[in-house]
């Protein structure tokens, strides 16, 4: 059972989180959505709304099926790793612990806060986290800002706008190497026509799996798409 915690202006909860393929994670989570906490308006000065402000620290079932496929994910030695839009990043948890040379991403200014107490609560040692932001942008964040290329890129649920002007896949291009793949995982939000567009003007092959789950009495149905672009 998950146990709730008060922290400063919001409400929190610490839970054993399954992943296919690997040991259960610690995770410490927002209690529900209506959390919210932006004393000095630094997420609105980084486009996060009010509404849209907790969706960052809420564990997700795209994000459990991103984590799946890390736990089963080769390693390879020197091979680098980005998750974008991390949100509470249970792939890149995952991955680190594994000993991928992993680092994770968001624009929220407390998704590195969280990532943090998370690699504490599982004693893990530090991690590569850093200030990532595609589209318009207002300010900053206060976390280094990420820089440099890699060679696996990943996100969860990230296809939430239809993005035409490529905003999405320029951010990915600037940031993978030039033999790169990339793991989307899609709920099936209706916006991947202009991404796949996108992503083929920047020299990536598409292919896709399927991912389907039945209602259980511990999680709803899910449908999706596992997408994997991969530039040779």
């Amino acid at each position: 059972m998950p146990h709730a915690f008060a922290a400063p202006g919001y409400l929190t909860k610490q839970e054993s989180v399954p992943v296919s393929g690997a040991a259960n994670l610690w995770i410490r989570s927002l209690l529900d959505k209506q959390q919210f906490h932006d004393p000095n308006g630094t997420a609105l000065r980084l486009g996060i709304s009010s509404a849209m402000w907790p969706l960052f620290g809420l564990l997700w079932p795209s994000g459990a099926w991103l984590a799946q496929r890390m736990a089963l994910h080769p390693m390879v030695i020197g091979q680098r790793m980005l998750e974008i839009g991390c949100g509470l990043a249970l792939p890149s948890l995952i991955g680190h612990r594994r000993g991928a040379n992993m680092t994770a991403s968001d624009c929220h200014p407390l998704a590195g806060t969280f990532l943090r107490e998370n690699l504490r609560l599982n004693c893990l040692a530090p991690m590569s986290y850093r200030h990532g932001h595609w589209g318009e942008q207002v300010q900053a964040g206060t976390d280094p800002t990420l820089a440099g290329r890699f060679d696996v890129i990943m996100g969860s649920d990230i296809l939430y706008e239809r993005d035409e002007r490529g905003a999405l896949a320029h951010f990915i291009d600037q940031h993978a190497a030039k033999q790169c793949e990339v793991w989307v995982v899609d709920p099936n939000r209706g916006n991947r026509s202009h991404f796949h567009r996108n992503m083929s003007l920047q020299g990536f092959a598409l292919s896709q799996t399927l991912l389907e789950q039945p209602a259980t009495p511990e999680a709803q149905a899910y449908k999706g798409c596992m997408l994997t672009y991969r530039r040779d």
